[in-house]
């Protein structure tokens, strides 16, 4: 019979005092989250709701009603067959899959089997962990274009990869003129010599998050030659690619030559109908690539919810019924979102900040030089970006939360993104509203 420690007949010896600091000392987490435990969401969130009123403009979700179409998709699969209750096929329910590969098949030119070339995820992100741990080996070197979605990075790292940045870069404009999104680019040069013969992968972003750039057909071909010349898997995130504005085009890179074997091609049913808590994402690809998602899958999250997928399935099955004609919610919501964009942007530039109008997406990001020099000690520690300390103050003193765009970017390149901030402009009226009155406070107070 075991005795209680603290019992007059449990004395401690040596061996066993020293067995429990073995135990106490043992390492506790995997050496895999070494360096990625810090997350920028948890940190602004937390500060914006530690003050009173603030508009949250940080965050990339609609705080308005999904279409009608989708929400009355997802009523009739919860109230409906009560099968829908229960586990459908692992790698999809077949509705969606089905919709999904006759969908993306037609966009990218391309037979797309719904057993073999698509794969349904807990979101977005989800599938981009998938692919992850799928195809980066210990060692491997993933290529990550600069600003990127922050969860490349440590999505990497857990696999055992090595990140390597390339960074797009703003071409000089006259001044006064606005700056683009489409102004940024890649210098061909460095881009080739990132890729070395350990180069794995390519993470593409396009719509690109948080810049909303949109890649033209030559920038694609150019990242398309680097990946055929060095035998390199493409992990493309195409989230945004509905939210296109100014007459731009997305193109997807698989549909372009010799790319469709190589690539992974991601999409999320958040971003496209505007439901980001539904968490339904896929991948579509060549089997020689899915076949290893599928193995992680199958070994973690295993199936998704059966009844978002299944509004997912109808919401596509009636987009289809009317894509490229005005009642399209594809055709629709873009101008209503470039509406809003117009908006923050011209809001945002009565006090003074200028931003990158962006061509794509959910997001802008706006230069914040001016602030920068004119108020260049805002509290903080020593080595804290100073955009991270500007939303700070921001949220403190204006009222309004954005994102440090530091936080997109590798460490060593934080010095030359720290007078950029992201805004997010896919809000409701009365959201747009409540920030004009905060900017026209602002503006108030900069008068003489």
């Amino acid at each position: 019979m075991s005795q209680d420690v603290r019992s007059p007949g449990w004395q401690l010896t040596p061996c066993s005092l020293c067995c429990l600091q073995l135990t106490m000392a043992k390492r506790l987490q995997a050496r895999r989250l070494d360096g990625i435990d810090h997350n920028p969401w948890v940190e602004f969130v937390k500060l914006a709701s530690e003050e009173a009123d603030v508009v949250n403009l940080g965050q990339g979700f609609p705080d308005f009603s999904p279409p009608e179409f989708a929400v009355e998709a997802f009523q009739h699969a919860v109230s409906g067959d009560f099968m829908l209750n229960q586990y459908t096929k692992a790698f999809g329910y077949p509705p969606l899959t089905k919709i999904l590969a006759s969908f993306f098949g037609k966009l990218l030119g391309q037979e797309i089997d719904p057993l073999k070339n698509v794969l349904v995820t807990v979101g977005a992100y989800g599938a981009l962990f998938t692919a992850f741990q799928a195809l980066v080996d210990e060692g491997d070197e993933v290529i990550i274009v600069e600003p990127f979605f922050d969860c490349y990075e440590p999505m990497t790292l857990m696999a055992g990869g090595r990140p390597v940045f390339v960074s797009l870069k703003p071409s000089p404009i006259q001044k006064g003129e606005p700056d683009s999104s489409s102004n940024w680019q890649l210098d061909p040069t460095e881009l080739a010599s990132k890729f070395t013969s350990r180069t794995k992968a390519f993470i593409l972003n396009t719509p690109n998050n948080p810049l909303g750039k949109v890649f033209s057909r030559e920038e694609l071909e150019l990242v398309a030659s680097l990946c055929q010349q060095h035998d390199v898997v493409c992990i493309t995130d195409e989230v945004y690619q509905w939210l296109v504005f100014d007459g731009f085009q997305h193109i997807s890179i698989a549909s372009l030559p010799g790319m469709w074997e190589r690539t992974l091609t991601i999409g999320s049913a958040g971003k496209t109908f505007s439901v980001t808590g539904w968490k339904v994402g896929w991948v579509l690809g060549p089997d020689r690539l899915m076949k290893h998602l599928r193995t992680v899958h199958q070994n973690s999250i295993y199936h998704c919810a059966t009844q978002c997928q299944a509004a997912v399935a109808q919401s596509f099955e009636r987009e289809q019924l009317h894509f490229g004609q005005p009642s399209s919610y594809f055709v629709q919501f873009p101008q209503y979102i470039q509406r809003c964009r117009d908006h923050m942007i011209q809001s945002l530039q009565s006090v003074g900040l200028r931003p990158v109008i962006p061509q794509a997406s959910y997001f802008l990001i706006t230069d914040i030089s001016d602030f920068k020099n004119k108020m260049p000690d805002l509290p903080g520690a020593a080595d804290e970006p100073y955009d991270r300390r500007f939303v700070k103050w921001m949220i403190k003193n204006k009222g309004l939360m954005a994102i440090p765009v530091s936080t997109f970017v590798s460490v060593p390149h934080q010095k030359f993104f720290d007078h950029y901030i992201r805004f997010c402009f896919v809000k409701d009226e009365s959201t747009l509203r409540a920030m004009d009155q905060k900017l026209k406070k602002w503006k108030a107070e900069l008068m003489p």
